[in-house]
């Protein structure tokens, strides 16, 4: 391995000084610059790895460095030092493409020479291509945060990976169900106190009230029912994180008293008398427009500022819609093992706005895995809300022509007779079955609505015991009799469903053809 370059720049001798006899030692080339003009001359002269520069310079800032290092030479890791409290523009740094900060003075000797060995380690992999697996991959897997190939993402999780070991507090924005509290857990695995407690709670679930209870604990005897002394989670949570979940939703008199604590490190509990000491890394989450609530009075100003050390944006899952295969599959493989996504699903997923985001597809592939008894995840198995959308955009396009003899079945007459032969819809492919399925329902609705204009009324409906008879049957023949899964679509219990199936004689069908003539219950698919 060729010997590592290190440009070092900070306009005080000592520090350079320092470096140069440390990383000399360790076999490292190193370059030293004080100003602005000597860092210019040492980047068109040589090239680096790793540059550490300093946020504050005579002639020029760290900021301004950093960006001339990186297009100059994208390769070198660029790690910025400061001596000042300026935390935030120290992240803003590392939004600009830095690879760490480092604050100043330096304690740990060892931890820099480790962190310059990564930056060049990094860096020489990423410009090579080698870099597929990053730094932060293995937390993000052993919390579940499936991160994705997009830029953005991928900046979003780096830099939180950065700031994690940071004690800092951390400002997460994005839409309901985008994965903040994952991202959260992520950002507390990968810090200094991933072996703590992690507690989140939920600021708009609980009243006033009862939210204070819970953040600070209560004394005994402090209100009726108050029998015993109980923690409150900035007790239980010292030392670990805390997520204060949908935080804009927070009372005025909540966020006065996380202004203390966030302050002083300290609380009381409710009809306390004594304060006590915290260390809890607070991660705040949010689907609303913090600046805006505090302009409408809404938000304190203080607390934002406090809150809002790192804030971090999540993308909707609507603008990330090249990964919405990616993660179908990953929820899929969570409840059914092995069953793939046909062509058909994956295209409907990916056309969805998906208002709910992340969480809406997670519960959309849950039901899907839970309606599909076969290995393939089809258009039908996804729900009404997607087959809808399907049907409009086929009715917006030329109709399409099903199966090989459509144009013999021009009269209704012919087509009814053409497609209730069971020869000519086993030659169909699935999806054509289920697009021909909900067709016959768009037409049925149809059909219902012409006859209501013309004060023509539709036949009478059949009874609640024939109707019920009726689905429970079409249920079953679905599911090709398994007890289970049938009871499951339903609803109701299996217990339940083997009276229905005797209440009302109902046989296997496929049995019955087969010449079986034992169609005892005990004998139905999914009974064990």
């Amino acid at each position: 391995m060729s010997q590592i370059q290190v440009l070092i720049i900070d306009d005080e001798t000592d520090v350079c000084t320092f470096f140069r006899r440390l990383l000399t030692r360790k076999g490292y080339g190193v370059v030293t610059a004080a100003n602005e003009r000597e860092a210019m001359r040492a980047i068109e002269e040589n090239g680096f790895n790793v540059a550490m520069v300093d946020l504050k310079l005579p002639d020029t800032d760290g900021l301004t460095l950093l960006q001339t290092i990186k297009a100059r030479q994208p390769a070198c890791e660029v790690i910025i030092m400061t001596g000042y409290s300026t935390i935030k523009t120290a992240v803003t740094a590392m939004q600009l493409g830095a690879y760490e900060y480092l604050e100043k003075p330096f304690d740990d000797i060892d931890e820099i020479e480790k962190l310059i060995q990564k930056a060049a380690t990094y860096g020489t992999c990423h410009l090579q291509g080698e870099g597929a697996a990053e730094e932060w991959s293995e937390v993000a897997e052993a919390v579940g945060f499936q991160v994705g190939s997009s830029p953005a993402m991928r900046r979003l999780v780096s830099l939180a990976y950065k700031i994690a070991k940071k004690n800092i507090n951390v400002l997460i924005q994005g839409k309901t169900g985008t994965g903040k509290e994952v991202l959260s857990r992520f950002i507390h695995a990968a810090s200094g106190r991933a072996d703590q407690a992690f507690i989140p709670v939920n600021c708009g679930a609980l009243p006033e009230n009862l939210l204070e209870g819970e953040l600070f604990g209560h004394e005994k005897g402090a209100f009726t029912g108050a029998s015993q002394t109980r923690r409150g989670i900035f007790e239980l949570a010292n030392r670990g994180s805390l997520l204060l979940d949908e935080i804009g939703d927070a009372s005025p008199q909540i966020q006065v008293k996380l202004l203390r604590v966030l302050e002083t490190g300290e609380f009381m509990r409710v009809g306390g008398e004594r304060a006590i000491k915290t260390d809890v890394r607070v991660i705040a989450a949010t689907n609303v427009d913090l600046e805006e609530a505090i302009r409408e009075k809404t938000f304190r100003e203080d607390l934002y500022y406090r809150l809002n050390v790192v804030r971090l944006a999540i993308p909707p899952l609507r603008s990330r819609a090249d990964e919405i295969p990616m993660l179908a599959k990953h929820f899929i493989s969570q409840h059914h093992p092995g069953c793939r996504i046909s062509p058909a699903a994956l295209r409907l997923l990916q056309d969805y706005n998906w208002p709910g985001n992340i969480r809406e597809l997670a519960n959309v592939m849950r039901r899907a895995a839970v309606m599909c008894n076969s290995d393939t995840i089809l258009p039908d198995h996804l729900g009404s809300r997607f087959l809808t959308s399907s049907a409009d955009s086929e009715k917006a396009s030329s109709p399409v022509a099903i199966g090989p003899s459509s144009c013999a079945t021009s009269s209704p007459e012919g087509f009814w007779e053409q497609y209730s032969k069971s020869d000519v819809l086993d030659k169909m492919s699935a999806e054509e079955l289920n697009r021909m399925l909900q067709s016959m329902r768009t037409v049925e609705s149809s059909i219902l609505s012409a006859m209501h204009r013309k004060g023509d009324a539709p036949p009478v409906r059949r009874g609640l015991k024939e109707t019920e008879e009726a689905t429970i049957s079409k249920t079953l023949e679905q599911f090709g009799w398994n007890i289970t899964e049938t009871a499951k679509v339903l609803g109701i219990g299996r217990n339940t469903l083997y009276r229905k199936i005797k209440q009302f004689n109902l046989l296997n069908s496929s049995r019955a053809a087969s010449g079986n003539d034992d169609m005892s219950i005990g004998r139905v698919s999914g009974e064990s």
